[in-house]
């Protein structure tokens, strides 16, 4: 038999690539992908790997027109297509951003081009990619007040600071974009309007390739490292696959390589990072189902909450926590509680004649029964009580779809995160119980 032809590859390549049952549809008879074929190829880009798609699970993607082999390049995108603080300098903006104090960011100038090209239309010589760009974004920045209130705490409060962020740096930009006045035979404040803003932040945000670059005096000292990669950006998300991407400096292109092989007409993925469901919700706007690195935080509020208010100890271990940095990233996962989260109940469940022990807790160690027995205790409380909030919101978001039908995509999003997050819960009950039987 012929390596890789047997039944155990069969279904390797499945698990990497998608079922029969995922394949998609082929959409690049569309105007929009006709039209930025064209314009890619005139920019010495032509494609014979992939074709855009739309996937049942995943919507638009990228579909393979071959089989393609583990180490195979799938994608070269030639630097002529790479949108970069490059391609801003070079532009009718360059003069002004180049003498603009104090130096404005790589990424205020990315963001900047994007709103200034999406006003000029047809005008525009970036119009084919700007077309298939999405018209709005699902980041919880840009999701309604009352659906922002539904996300978790944690996420809620990063929800908040992005907000402020782009907010910010929008306000202090407004004297850039009126020295652009000059350019433009309509009010900048209208062109440069916040939602125009706001949409090309979230497009570098949610779609923007790395690639280092050298510090320019007319740019600020923030690292310019974000490209915007016409067709490349397509490719979805999966943690289970591996890729090698860069830019390749011989070539003078930027590359993905998989690592991993692909049947023909399967979707083609790569991996953003290994990010939990509220990250990828954060910073790109969407929920994966069944996510290994789906996790729940667990605060420092929270980590506290059952136990006894009468520890005279408690400030004394909470500072410990805190020196030895056990007071962030303590989670639920799909395998129980993590380590670090036990570890630290089992500091703050520390009896009076165990807390001079407490560094043979941080080492693994196990102090007693009861220590033991305590600590699996306050995180199944700590685990049940998130299952019920989880229960509570997701009826709260059940009873909104049938009265907020305008809100339905976001409520989706937001009620297929808090599904994942219930069954991270009860994945973890599961262990805690499996774990509290076997104590002696």
């Amino acid at each position: 038999m012929k390596k890789g032809r047997g039944r155990t590859s069969r279904i390797r390549r499945r698990k990497l690539c998608g079922s029969s049952a995922s394949r998609g549809v082929s959409e690049s008879h569309k105007p929009e992908f006709i039209e930025l074929k064209k314009w890619l190829k005139d920019r010495k880009f032509e494609d014979t790997n992939l074709i855009p798609a739309c996937f049942p699970d995943t919507g638009r993607g990228m579909m393979s027109k071959t089989a393609l082999q583990e180490g195979q390049v799938i994608i070269s995108l030639p630097e002529s297509c790479l949108l970069t603080t490059d391609t801003v300098i070079r532009s009718y903006l360059g003069a002004y951003i180049a003498k603009w104090q104090p130096p404005p960011s790589p990424l205020l100038a990315l963001c900047t081009f994007l709103v200034a090209e999406r006003h000029a239309g047809d005008r525009s010589p970036w119009k084919p990619y700007l077309e298939v760009l999405p018209k709005a974004y699902t980041c919880p920045v840009c999701l309604e007040p009352e659906v922002v209130n539904l996300l978790p705490k944690r996420l809620k409060a990063m929800a908040s600071e992005q907000r402020t962020r782009v907010q910010e740096l929008f306000t202090s930009s407004r004297d850039l974009f009126c020295s652009l006045q000059p350019l433009f035979s309509e009010a900048v404040e209208s062109i440069f309007s916040y939602s125009a803003f706001l949409w090309a932040w979230c497009t570098v945000n949610t779609r923007a390739v790395y690639m280092r670059r050298g510090r320019r005096q007319c740019f600020s000292a923030e690292p310019d490292t974000c490209a915007l990669a016409p067709y490349l950006d397509l490719l979805n998300h999966s943690p289970d696959v591996q890729v090698k991407a860069a830019f390749n400096e011989e070539t003078r292109c930027y590359e993905i390589r998989t690592g991993s092989g692909c049947r023909r007409h399967e979707e083609v993925l790569i991996c953003y990072g290994p990010h939990d469901n509220q990250r990828l919700l954060l910073e790109y706007g969407f929920v994966p189902r069944r996510n290994p690195h789906a996790c729940v935080h667990v605060s420092q509020d929270m980590l506290v909450k059952y136990l006894p208010s009468t520890d005279k100890q408690m400030n004394k271990k909470i500072s410990i926590l805190k020196d030895h940095d056990f007071i962030e990233n303590l989670t639920f996962g799909w395998d129980g509680p993590s380590w670090r989260l036990l570890t630290a109940l089992k500091v703050l469940c520390l009896g009076a004649e165990e807390f001079p022990r407490w560094k043979k807790v941080l080492l693994g160690e196990i102090i007693s029964d009861t220590n033991e027995k305590t600590s699996l205790d306050i995180a199944q409380k700590i685990c049940h009580y998130f299952t019920e909030e989880a229960n509570a919101v997701l009826q709260k978001v059940c009873h909104m779809k049938d009265e907020e039908v305008a809100l339905m995509h976001q409520l989706t999003l937001v009620e297929t995160l808090w599904t994942e997050e219930r069954k991270v819960l009860r994945a973890s009950a599961e262990t805690l119980s499996r774990l509290q039987a076997a104590l002696p």
